[in-house]
């Protein structure tokens, strides 16, 4: 494998590189995708540069996405206002409907992406081989889910094959209808379920900040709930936090919360020393 026809000419050095890859060479690393990631081309066309480095070094990642902006735009397209219920859209018939279709479409568009960088994906929806089942979060939210049961055979098999599974974050309840996930709570729950060594959720913002707003590169899970209560941490952040709590409490080694904005931002999270957020262990 000749590393330096591979990696990008901004990325991590060759040096680091060769030492991260033994690292992770048995492991699998569960990567989100949310936000400017998916709206901006340029931080899209580099997200899609990082996955098909990462399966051409020969290393296994997941990758589940999400849609909130798609999905947004297609709504206002529509004129249907978005009700919010604690972060979480109130979801009906006619809006399910719409988050899927925004997410299909978004799903074909990563893996043509990747597969035009000559690197190996796989589409995961529930049309195709459903893979999470859900229990619905609350009445009141309508088609909105969590997860409780995740098929791993189907993820594990996909990787197998050295490709990379590209999930979109819906699910079938008990009553066979789809119904939408929030993305960090999908790709944790699938992260758990295979114990995977990382779950980097890509972001819009730089990371965990301290008090005077400088970046935390690395807290423990009982430094991170002291920073809820004491309201260091805030608004959208706390969902996303408690998210990665539970996630390395239940057998996942590390989070990290990767701003997605920087240039190649997952190769110097996962490739170099110093990284690229803040990472959240036990």
């Amino acid at each position: 494998m000749e590393i330096d026809k591979i990696l990008p000419k901004n990325g991590p050095s060759i040096q680091e590189v060769k030492k991260y890859i033994d690292k992770y060479l048995n492991e699998i690393i569960v990567i989100k995708c949310g936000g400017s990631v998916l709206l901006d081309e340029n931080l899209f066309n580099q997200f899609i540069e990082d996955i098909s480095v990462i399966n051409k070094l020969g290393l296994s990642a997941i990758v589940v996405h999400g849609g909130g902006k798609n999905i947004k735009k297609k709504l206002d397209k529509q004129n249907i206002e978005s009700k919010f219920i604690n972060g979480l859209r109130v979801t009906d018939e006619k809006i399910i409907k719409i988050v899927e279709e925004a997410l299909l479409e978004l799903n074909t568009e990563i893996l043509n992406s990747i597969s035009e960088k000559k690197a190996y994906a796989k589409s995961v929806t529930p049309k195709s081989g459903n893979i999470i089942k859900i229990v619905p979060e609350k009445k009141e939210l309508g088609f909105v889910g969590k997860p409780k049961e995740i098929n791993k055979e189907i993820i594990l098999n996909i990787v197998k094959e050295k490709k990379v599974p590209i999930i979109v974050p819906l699910g079938i309840g008990d009553n066979g209808k789809i119904y939408n996930i929030n993305a960090d709570v999908a790709a944790a729950a699938i992260a758990k379920e295979i114990n995977s060594r990382r779950l980097l959720l890509m972001t819009d913002v730089e990371g965990v900040l301290d008090k005077n707003k400088k970046l935390i590169s690395e807290i423990d899970s009982e430094t991170a709930n002291n920073m809820i209560n004491d309201q260091s941490i805030s608004g959208g952040m706390i969902p996303k936090i408690n998210t990665c709590i539970d996630a390395v409490n239940n057998g996942v080694t590390g989070v990290v919360i990767v701003d997605g904005r920087r240039q190649n931002s997952l190769l110097y999270e996962i490739f170099s020393d110093k990284g690229a957020g803040t990472l959240i262990r036990k």
